[in-house]
């Protein structure tokens, strides 16, 4: 099988980082069939991340849902996929959440607050520290799942983690009966293989006659009721992210909206809070665009300014971003034609002089007439409204461009009237004189002869 670079780009045969190829077998067949990649336990030891963290990369890139085995290190993902394509995939993943962003070097840590919502990133060679500049649909699933948390322990479900740190709760309270009630001895493997096999012995030596019970109070079904809730919201979340593109816009539309009806968007906490929720969705370079439809109205020059701080979370130095509020500032223009047709420059230079609009993206949006917001002649009006401004654009561009070359020049020029001094005068003028004045001498005699 052989092994190769974690970081592939690196052609040394002697570099230190090395993993095992990706090996894959293709199982079942038609609906059923599926992808196990059998040695992801030894990649995924080899890059340092949970062998689950790859796999569920790989499903996002493919479109595919994935399955974890963690007892017999099984890691599917469903459909027939070449090891091949898998091994690049990796090499993405390994882009993303292994190398240092600083050195290229793979000995690197994430660090999760599952509260914040945030993913940082260490690095044990050059000493980096900082969050995690990647924007993933894994990162859900990075978030909701820490590496510093055993994934195995925590049940085949996602709420018998939970059920587990309950009931060893409970046992070292000297309720060991409800423990083991309600069959879950992953609190059990937690302890090593001695304290396994033991429970093993004292379970062989319990006499056939004895009564397994189920705490059935009103508070131990309260507290699995609510982890049953909670495992489905997680569910829930996570399953956001495999939806289509459409379905996540409309429940970031709602998102907003809930919050908008709630005269909640001058809160800073709540801009934080639609940020995340669009990073979530994986359609921050789209939330512009809702946002425009949610904030925007005939009165939307006083309203740029209110929702200034909250647009700028999106657009600052994001073209794309820019692109689309474009596109959803000429859907507003165009519901309230009558009365924002003929104030168009003005306010595509409110955008502009608050930041919002950069002045690359407004000149990029003039070059052509596009009908993907609004109709074709809609568009055309809008962008010739917008000429005085764009003129005034451009020409405040070339205006710098050449104070920038003056500027240069003036550089120049007095760098030289610092060294010429050092030199005696051109006497090419004199020189030009003197031959100029032998040739009337000459001319004289001559005519005196």
């Amino acid at each position: 099988m052989g092994s190769v670079n974690v970081n592939r780009n690196v052609t040394d045969l002697f570099y230190r980082y090395k993993m095992p190829r990706i090996s894959a077998k293709v199982e079942g067949k038609g609906n059923g069939i599926k992808t196990v990649i059998v040695n992801m336990a030894e990649v995924a030891k080899a890059i340092g991340r949970p062998a689950t963290y790859p796999t569920k990369y790989f499903g996002c890139e493919l479109g595919a849902q994935t399955q974890f085995d963690y007892k017999h290190e099984r890691f599917i993902v469903n459909g027939s996929h070449d090891p091949e394509k898998l091994q690049d995939l990796l090499d993405g993943f390994i882009r993303k959440y292994v190398l240092c962003p600083e050195c290229d070097n793979p000995e690197t840590d994430l660090k999760v607050q599952s509260k914040k919502g945030t993913i940082s990133q260490s690095c044990k060679a050059c000493g980096f520290h900082g969050p995690l500049e990647v924007h993933h649909k894994v990162n859900t699933f990075i978030i909701k799942n820490p590496p510093n948390i055993n994934p195995a322990t925590q049940g085949s479900s996602l709420t018998e983690g939970k059920r587990s740190k309950r009931s060893k709760k409970t046992g070292e309270n000297g309720d060991a009966n409800n423990s083991m009630a309600d069959g879950d001895t992953s609190v059990v493997s937690n302890s090593g293989e001695e304290t396994l096999s033991h429970s093993k012995s004292v379970v062989e030596e319990e006499d056939d006659d004895t009564t397994w019970t189920t705490d059935v109070s009103e508070e131990a079904v309260r507290a699995r009721m609510y982890d049953l809730s909670d495992g489905a919201m997680t569910m829930t979340i996570s399953d956001d992210s495999e939806k289509s593109e459409k379905e996540r816009i409309d429940i970031f539309y709602e998102f907003v909206k809930k919050r908008r009806d709630a005269n909640q968007l001058d809160n800073v906490q709540v801009h934080k809070e639609i940020a995340t929720e669009a990073e979530r969705l994986d359609i921050t370079q789209k939330a512009p665009l809702v946002l425009a439809e949610l904030v925007f109205s005939a009165n939307i020059i006083t309203e740029v300014k209110k929702h200034r701080n909250l647009l700028l979370r999106f657009t600052h130095d994001n073209q794309k971003a820019q692109r689309y509020l474009l596109g959803g500032i000429e859907q507003i223009i165009s519901l309230h034609a009558d009365k924002l047709l003929d104030k168009v420059a003005g306010i595509f230079k409110l955008f502009y002089d608050s930041d919002i609009l950069e002045e690359k993206s407004i000149l990029e949006w003039s070059e052509k007439v596009s009908k993907k917001y609004v109709t074709k002649e809609m568009s055309e009006k809008i962008h010739e409204k917008a000429k005085p401004f764009i003129q005034w654009l451009r020409e405040a561009d070339e205006e710098s461009s050449e104070e920038e070359d003056d500027s240069d020049l003036e550089i120049e020029y007095n760098d030289r009237a610092r060294v010429e001094p050092l030199r005696a005068e051109k006497p090419a003028p004199a020189v030009k004189k003197a031959a100029a004045g032998d040739e009337e001498d000459d001319d004289l005699d001559i005519d005196d002869i």
